[in-house]
């Protein structure tokens, strides 16, 4: 599949919505919160549409 530019746009900012929670926010609620809600796996999720 050719990567449009559209494509490559949403590609990429899913990329970085999909960090992991700074370490400061873990250690300042004591481990409460771990997970971002918007992080996910490539291959368990395909709510990007290309």
């Amino acid at each position: 599949m050719a990567k449009t530019l559209p494509v490559k746009k949403r590609l990429s900012s899913a990329l970085k919505r999909s960090s992991a929670v700074p370490a400061w926010v873990m250690a300042r609620t004591r481990r409460r919160v771990t997970r971002s809600n918007r992080q996910r796996n490539w291959r368990r999720s395909s709510s990007i549409k290309p």
